[in-house]
């Protein structure tokens, strides 16, 4: 296979991820999680389920969820047997495998066996690692191929540390947040605060219950936004010749922007079941691809930061 043929595959790995985790989230915001019943992988003794509404979201993302295992292994194989020179690549590659699994494991676990809250906020943190995975993947396999094709070469500005590290911690950071988050939603607890920016029309409600569960996520989400934009600010400032890592900095500040705006579509759409569904779809696959993009800059940090560190030492010797 080809680098074009390799980036390709990468995309069909990713559409199908990307469907799997809007499926995942489609189940638990319809609460179609035992629309099969406690069984798996059966749907009430059926390979094809009765035509129920919830029945046949929860199977439909099971087929997607398989269907991504099997893109998985494909990628897995032919990135190790025709991109031996690309460690990166393969390790998103093994990943993603890794983690469409367990997530399929943790999801059928939860169909048979009633799980907490806690555990399945952490089903949806493993599907989105898994997203997250098959997006730097894309990315990696289109940059490869684009680099393959062209004879320009970017200017690079070197990486220091101390962005790169904040890059990281960053990154670290959002995942909590996106754990807190998928915690309201297991919970029920995202009427905890009603109106918005304001809860309950205080800055600083009383922290009971839900009331502080949804707060506690508000203000996590600020501070990651904050956190984002200074980011993207310095993405720029100190890396100018560098068009990729700015160009990453914007989308996560774009991504962050339009997440802050999609929670508080959900909190007016409460009352509005209709409304409601696609402001929550909106959410998760905008904070999925907000993490996908910040896992993808943490890596191309860590690996400018050592291109810009080899020339160096080369030249003390």
């Amino acid at each position: 296979m080809n680098t074009k043929q390799l980036k390709w595959l990468s995309y069909l790995t990713f559409f199908v991820m990307f469907f799997a985790t809007f499926g995942g989230t489609v189940v638990t915001k319809t609460d179609s999680g035992l629309g099969c019943g406690h069984e798996w992988p059966l749907c009430r003794g059926q390979f094809v389920p009765a035509h129920t509404i919830a029945s046949l979201i929860e199977y439909s993302h099971r087929l997607v969820s398989g269907l991504a295992g099997l893109t998985s292994v494909a990628v897995v194989v032919a990135f190790w047997l025709f991109a031996k020179n690309r460690k990166d690549l393969r390790t998103y590659s093994v990943l993603t495998l890794i983690f469409v699994l367990v997530q399929a494991l943790m999801g059928a676990m939860a169909v048979v066996y009633d799980q907490s809250s806690a555990v399945l906020a952490l089903h949806f943190g493993f599907s989105l690692i898994a997203f997250a995975s098959s997006l730097m993947l894309a990315l990696g396999a289109r940059k490869m191929d684009k680099d393959k094709h062209s004879t320009f070469r970017e200017e690079r500005s070197p990486v220091s540390l101390a962005f790169r590290n904040y890059v990281w911690i960053v990154t670290i950071y959002s995942y909590m947040v996106v754990y807190v988050g998928a915690y309201v939603s297991h919970t029920s607890s995202a009427g905890g605060c009603s109106g918005w920016p304001l809860c309950n029309g205080k800055l600083v409600p009383e922290l009971t219950g839900s009331v502080a569960i949804a707060f506690v996520h508000r203000l996590a989400a600020l501070l990651l936004f904050i956190a984002i934009i200074v980011l993207a600010y310095f993405a720029y400032k100190l890396h100018k010749g560098s068009r990729e890592l700015w160009s990453l900095g914007t989308s996560a500040a774009v991504l962050c922007l339009l997440q802050v705006f999609s929670g508080a579509g959900i909190v007016f759409t409460l009352s509005k079941p209709e409304l409601y569904i696609f402001a929550a779809l909106l959410h998760n696959l905008l904070i999925s691809s907000l993490f996908g993009v910040l896992c993808y800059l943490s890596v191309r940090v860590w690996q400018l930061g050592r291109e810009s560190v080899e020339p160096l030492e080369a030249s003390i010797k």
